[in-house]
């Protein structure tokens, strides 16, 4: 299987409330680009797009394509556990959605600490082990954004884990917060095999501050900045896939172009990334990834990640380029400075930000 996974989770916009915003025919156009490739895996989840990437999976690829010709993963909302029976009616409906009798990959969704607890409450790991046995799941797992030490206990609790979801890219792999370098090594321990999800980091590591860029070209011209970042993440050993939340055809393009015939980052080229890996740092003011879990629930309607890109950028080229923005961003509804400081965003960060301080410092800054 080819590296590089096709994430349904920043899909292309378009206004069309009854899909969850998804341009479909892009979609249709970016799918059939990928499969015609032989790209063959892609990864949903019951809340990507409001809930519509499953459909749009159903709709886009299952339908059009035959089963043997793609590799599909979806995940279990966790937090939305009630009771054990809720683990059936969710996974079937996904199954539904998705236009498929089996889950090549299925994983508990975003465990740390709390999301854990309900897994281990609901049982969660046992169910996948019986929807294994009766073929509905192929292979079974979890995505996690939490402590290297947590990552530890759950392994050590389900040896019978395949596949390990962890955030991984070449700024994050000491940050303190992700941990992404130690929760690796822990899953090597393991023998679990590795899926890298937010490898560009939201996007952000596909547009860096141009002395960093200057780096990359320097030794190779015609790659692309975000083709560092993919290709740093599926150099990594025990590797399956590489995800990339695509957004368009050129995005599209562009990483197909150098994951189709993959070749691991060199020395030189490793040299490369860790220097500009130290210039980026210095620039990054909020390491915001805009996976948006923190807007689904505020009750103001605040666009965090918009915000938190528009403070980053006034870091980079000065407050007063992005003031135009940050008011514009305002016109829209739900201001940082109308947040109630109820704090559930914070709880559904994977980069475990203090978003109330966060915003009042947004505040602060343009007002």
């Amino acid at each position: 299987m080819k590296k590089l996974g096709f994430g349904l989770m920043r899909l292309p916009y378009a206004d069309n409330k009854e899909w969850g915003n998804i341009d479909l025919e892009k979609t249709k156009e970016m799918v059939d680009a990928y499969m015609a490739e032989g790209f063959t895996y892609f990864d949903t989840a019951w809340v990507y797009h409001g809930g519509h990437s499953e459909r749009a999976f159903g709709e886009l690829v299952a339908k059009r394509y035959p089963r043997e010709k793609f590799q599909v993963t979806s995940k279990m909302p966790v937090w939305e556990l009630k009771e054990e029976g809720d683990l059936d009616r969710i996974f079937n409906e996904q199954l539904k959605k998705c236009g498929i009798e089996y889950f090549d990959y299925y994983f508990m969704h975003a465990l740390g600490d709390g999301n854990y607890k309900s897994a281990q409450k609901f049982h969660g790991f046992e169910w996948m082990q019986k929807m294994k046995a009766e073929g509905k799941i192929k292979h079974p797992g979890f995505s996690f954004h939490d402590s290297a030490e947590k990552l530890e206990e759950i392994l050590n609790d389900h040896p019978e884990v395949e596949l390990v979801q962890l955030q991984i890219n070449y700024i994050d792999w000491e940050s303190d917060n992700v941990q992404a370098r130690k929760c690796y090594e822990v899953a090597m321990k393991h023998g679990v095999q590795v899926a890298i999800m937010e490898p560009i980091k939201g996007g952000s590591l596909a547009n860096v501050m141009d002395d960093a860029k200057k780096i990359f070209k320097d030794v190779n011209p015609d790659a692309s900045v975000a083709s560092w970042a993919v290709r740093y993440a599926a150099s990594l050993d025990n590797v399956l896939v590489v995800l990339s939340g695509m957004s368009n055809m050129e995005q599209l393009k562009d990483n197909m172009s150098y994951m189709k015939d993959f070749k691991p980052l060199d020395d030189k080229e490793r040299e490369a990334v860790k220097k500009a890996t130290e210039l980026i740092k210095s620039t990054i003011a909020i390491p915001c990834t805009a996976c948006r879990y923190c807007t689904d629930g505020c009750p103001q309607s605040i666009n965090i990640p918009r915000y938190f890109e528009i403070y980053n950028e006034s870091k980079r080229y000065g407050v007063d380029s992005f003031k135009w923005h940050y008011n514009e961003e305002k016109k829209k509804g739900g201001a940082p400075a109308e947040c109630v400081q109820c704090r559930a965003c914070e709880g559904h960060c994977p980069q475990h930000l203090e978003i109330v301080d966060l915003l009042k410092e947004v505040v602060k800054t343009f007002e």
